[in-house]
């Protein structure tokens, strides 16, 4: 690839499934600069599509100028606008005869036995994705319970269909997701499902997978330490020897409905460049993705990228809008700052001024999440866990972020703490 650095970079390249480090880049943007993506679906898309190795399609890895192994990646996520004017999702059954050990994963024609076949399309419904060379259904998954939902113009509503409205969609699937030029998904909306019609929805778009690229190649969705576990032990070229092969991970496959317009992620950086990658943006969601999917959309986003020099990271670093912060972790007010001087003083201690941050966690389960997050907190400030425990407690709190396992961490974390991991400035910006 052309080393060309580009001040604002599009990227139009998307994956089939995988991120690591022989992914070929999209193209180079300079330490400071802008991305901008149109991104397909997914999560629901790639998952019926066989010719896929993971369950997302995410762009192909953009090169950050300067950054190293061991720095960190600032991410400020500045715009999600969401494209597709409808979607379809729900909770997933599975065709086992469809797939070896994992169905995001090793896809096979249950008829022909093709690996990863490649597939046409034949009318709609869930028998629609058919393989190229047998005309088998190849699908790996269909609905358990599922639902189209349609959006208003400006994106603030949606509302849930009935088999009529819903099949409408389908006949017009590819064009009312707006799936881009160069993605290779099947549209989720051929499924028509329409189980729960007439539910009106909130929306508030935020990407639900986006990072640096690990050093080790893995499915995109299962860049995380609750999807991983599917990988350790499995018999194929992605299956993992044990749970310390998992650790190769850089969590990009968050779910948290915080990584929205205003929001800071900071990633950290794995190999050469970075490798940062855009997916997964969702129309909604409440917290914990019940489902375990949601409402995945074609969208646009705005990012600028900066990098920091040697923080070493073990993973994501969220820094929410002050609004989606548990109260007990926003930033004090001047009248609580003078208040809590006063209080110092009447008993002769020195009060220590902190700023919130959100560590992200991943585990098998919610609990092993969280003590994941506790780790890699008192790994970062080089503080026990049991200090992170009191002041998480006291200043903080955690928050799930997706089910089976990850979570966010919230702590008032001392500045001085900060300033020796090379946070302070980034995070006094963005909370002033």
């Amino acid at each position: 690839m052309s080393r060309q650095v580009q001040q604002e970079l599009e990227v139009d390249q998307f994956t089939k499934g995988l991120v690591g480090p022989d992914q070929e880049w999209s193209g180079t943007v300079a330490d400071g600069g802008t991305v901008r993506t149109h991104t397909p679906p997914a999560c629901w898309g790639p998952m019926i599509t066989p010719e896929f190795r993971g369950g997302h399609e995410v762009t192909a890895p953009i090169y950050v100028e300067g950054a190293r192994p061991g720095d960190a990646l600032i991410v400020h996520i500045e715009a999600v606008d969401v494209t597709s004017v409808a979607t379809s999702t729900g909770s997933m059954d599975e065709n086992e005869d469809a797939f070896g050990d994992d169905p995001f994963v090793d896809h096979r024609c249950p008829e022909c036995g093709t690996e990863w076949p490649d597939s046409v399309v034949e009318g709609t419904g869930e028998d629609a994705i058919r393989c190229a060379e047998c005309g088998a259904n190849a699908s790996s998954f269909g609905f358990e319970f599922g639902y189209t939902v349609a959006f208003d113009d400006d994106h603030t509503v949606g509302l849930t269909l009935d088999n009529d409205a819903a099949e409408e969609f389908a006949q017009n699937a590819e064009e009312a997701m707006a799936i881009p030029e160069n993605s290779r998904q099947h549209p989720i909306l051929l499924y028509k499902p329409s189980e729960m019609p007439g539910a009106l929805g909130h929306l508030r778009p935020f990407i639900g997978n986006i990072g640096t690229t690990p050093a080790v190649e893995f499915p995109d969705s299962h860049n995380a330490g609750d999807f991983g576990q599917f990988l350790v032990g499995a018999d194929h070229e992605w299956g993992l020897e044990d749970q310390e092969a998992l650790r190769a991970r850089t969590d990009g496959h968050l779910d948290s409905n915080d990584v929205r317009p205003g929001a800071t992620l900071i990633c950290p950086v794995e190999i050469e460049g970075a490798g940062l990658y855009v997916g997964d943006l969702h129309a909604n969601q409440g917290d914990g993705e019940l489902s375990l999917h949601t409402t995945d959309v074609s969208g646009k986003t705005k990012l600028s990228v900066e990098v920091i020099k040697d923080v070493g990271l073990d993973g994501p670093i969220l820094l929410p809008n002050e609004s989606d912060l548990p109260d007990i972790a926003k930033p004090y007010s001047d009248e609580e700052l003078e208040t809590g001087r006063n209080l110092a003083a009447e008993h002769g201690v020195d009060m220590s001024e902190a700023a919130p941050l959100q560590v992200v966690g991943s585990g098998e389960t919610i609990n092993a999440a969280t003590e994941n997050a506790f780790e890699r907190a008192s790994n970062l400030f080089g503080i026990t866990e049991g200090e992170v425990r009191g002041r998480c407690t006291f200043t903080g709190g955690v928050e799930i972020a997706r089910l089976p396992g990850v979570v966010q961490l919230s702590m008032l974390t001392p500045i001085d703490l900060l300033e020796e991991c090379g946070l302070a400035d980034v995070v006094q910006q963005k909370y002033d």
